[in-house]
């Protein structure tokens, strides 16, 4: 008797095989704008079915090491990484992922949407990266904070060409050194100090706990200016230079040796994104140059930093929940049970179904904080600046959330196979774990999102949005305009409650479930949007988006009838 072998299914192509992706882009760019970017996308696309699948895998194969000395004695520090993680950094520069909403001619091109070309790339980049789709994160985020004006002109052209460029000799990635093991959240509670040279850089002294993309040629790390007194609001971003490269204090120091003052205590054994070098990081009067005036309070500007990163965690967990349901969509077209495809099952494609709208959903929410973005940074515009002060917390605490429950159920569509680690699929759901942590757990965030709905009105123009949706769901379906009607009535009532106490244990203790309503409602208007402006598609995934997250009723059956459709 023979040896069954199960036929793995073949990788398809994310661009062309993502039709509310390319609907989506046809939309917020305009046919020309749309076909501007194709190829750009089709290359990319390319390389994800083909070079950077194999570096994904060999990467995750071989994970990042910690060398402290070298052979005779001297300490190193040195970040060991794989050579597929290195394909995936020059692959994130040649690709332009995180330099293309700062390049000229993309804005040219696009103007403000260039966020959304950047968020597709994203869509089809992160999935299998490796999780280099975080270290793309922090780069834009540190390239953003360094474009605002109050950055000394000297550093911004000392740093910012090197964060967006293309080219992969020269592009840098930017870590991430805020958090501190006393506080971690609560960063009122940071007890890094920087004191002020003479020659107008700064001196950092403390310990960083959870330090994303060590390897990294430069870090942004938040700081208690000396004298400056308690609390979060007086801390200051400063950049610390990683390598001796760029550290004017590093006397006869080797190239790649690490700059003085800055010490790897030791590599996170993490349990997922384990290709992504994370550490603990010593500072002892490590050499740092401030972003913005130091005297000027700046948790406000380090922020700029933080929202870029939020809606990258969105789009990682829309692109890796699409990439896992075209993995299990293909699975269960070549798995046979019970004498017929496992596609066929009435069961397993209401199950896909379900995961396809809520995959839907997902890219729709973070699709539309990337438009915001550019729309705040191309525009200035204030009604995109004040929407996204909420959009981009529930983007990323939602995402997040689902990001997970998502990947539980495709690592259960492939039974025993998803639980093989030699499969790759565990991995999916190892890495969406991160989603709801990084960059702010979902309660964290949830209480941001009260913040803003009580001390910045920012609920006006979630509710603004939701009423004009409602009006355009009439001729599609009356029954999904009373939903989103119904539901906006709902958290008016409930935001306007809200604010007139906002610090009373009933609201403190609601707000996560405050928060993913909010979430959940704005995700069927933007779906409501796509589908008034002609996709059909998202004019099912908003119908049974709806019912799913807004009226909790069972969508199976239709979701089972009308997977093709879906996916």
């Amino acid at each position: 008797m023979s040896r069954f072998v199960q036929p793995v299914p073949p990788p398809i192509d994310p661009y062309a095989a993502d039709g509310l992706l390319r609907s989506w882009l046809e939309r917020h760019l305009g046919p020309a704008g749309h076909a501007a970017a194709k190829g750009r996308l089709a290359d990319l696309a390319a390389d994800v079915a083909g070079p950077l699948r194999a570096a994904h895998a060999d990467a995750e194969a071989h994970p990042p090491t910690l060398v402290r000395y070298d052979p005779w004695g001297a300490r190193v520090d040195r970040i060991d990484t794989s050579a597929g993680w290195q394909e995936q950094r020059a692959a994130a520069a040649r690709h332009a992922v995180v330099a293309l909403p700062y390049l000229p001619d993309a804005r040219g091109t696009w103007g403000a949407a260039a966020r959304v070309v950047q968020h597709a790339l994203l869509h089809l980049y992160g999935p299998e990266s490796a999780t280099f789709s975080c270290p793309v994160a922090m780069a834009d985020g540190a390239a953003a904070l360094l474009s605002m004006p109050e950055v000394d002109n000297g550093v911004r052209d000392a740093w910012l060409p090197r964060l967006i460029s293309t080219d992969p000799a020269v592009a840098i990635t930017s870590g991430q050194w805020m958090t501190e093991s006393q506080g971690g959240s609560d960063l009122g509670r940071s007890s890094t100090i920087g004191r002020p040279a003479v020659d107008g850089s700064w001196r950092l002294t403390g310990e960083k706990w959870f330090c994303s993309a060590a390897d990294a040629a430069m870090a942004v790390a938040l700081a208690r200016p000396e004298g400056s007194g308690r609390g979060s609001r007086v801390l200051a971003p400063f950049l610390v230079p990683r390598y001796a490269d760029d550290s004017p204090l590093a006397h006869g120091l080797a190239p790649g040796a690490p700059a003085p003052g800055v010490t790897v205590h030791r590599l996170k054994d993490k349990l997922g994104t384990r290709a992504l070098p994370t550490a603990e990081i010593g500072l002892h009067d490590a050499y740092a140059v401030p972003l913005g005036d130091p005297a000027v309070p700046g948790l406000v500007r380090a922020m700029t930093l933080v929202v870029v990163t939020r809606v990258h965690n969105a789009a990682a967990a829309a692109g890796g929940m699409r990439r896992g349901l075209a993995y299990a969509r293909a699975y269960a077209d070549v798995r046979h049970v019970a004498g017929g495809a496992l596609s066929s099952s009435p069961l397993h494609r209401a199950t896909l179904g379900t995961l396809a709208v809520d995959a839907a959903g997902a890219f729709a929410l973070a699709g539309h904080a990337f438009a915001l973005l550019g729309r705040v940074e191309v525009g200035a515009d204030p009604e995109a600046a004040a929407e996204l002060r909420i959009v981009a917390p529930l983007a990323k605490l939602a995402t997040g959330r689902l990001a997970v429950s998502s990947a539980s159920e495709y690592v259960e569509s492939f039974g025993g196979a998803g639980y093989v680690e030699d499969t790759g699929v565990p991995r999916l759901l190892r890495d969406a774990q991160v989603l709801p942590i990084w960059e702010g757990t979902t309660n964290v965030l949830s209480l941001d999102v009260l913040r803003a709905l009580t001390r910045e009105d920012a609920g006006s123009p979630l509710l603004a949005r939701l009423a004009a949706a409602a009006d355009l769901a009439r001729p599609l379906s009356p029954v999904l305009a009373d939903t989103l009607a119904g539901a906006a009535a709902q958290l008016g009532d409930t935001i306007t409650s809200v604010t007139a106490d906002p610090s009373s244990p009933t609201v403190l203790a609601g707000a996560r479930g405050l928060a993913l309503r909010l979430a959940y409602a704005l995700t069927t208007a933007l779906l409501v949007e796509h589908a008034a402006w002609g996709d059909e598609q998202a004019a099912l995934a908003a119908r049974l988006w709806a019912r799913r997250w807004l009226r909790h009723e069972e969508i199976a059956e239709d979701a089972h009838h009308h997977l093709d459709l879906l996916f």
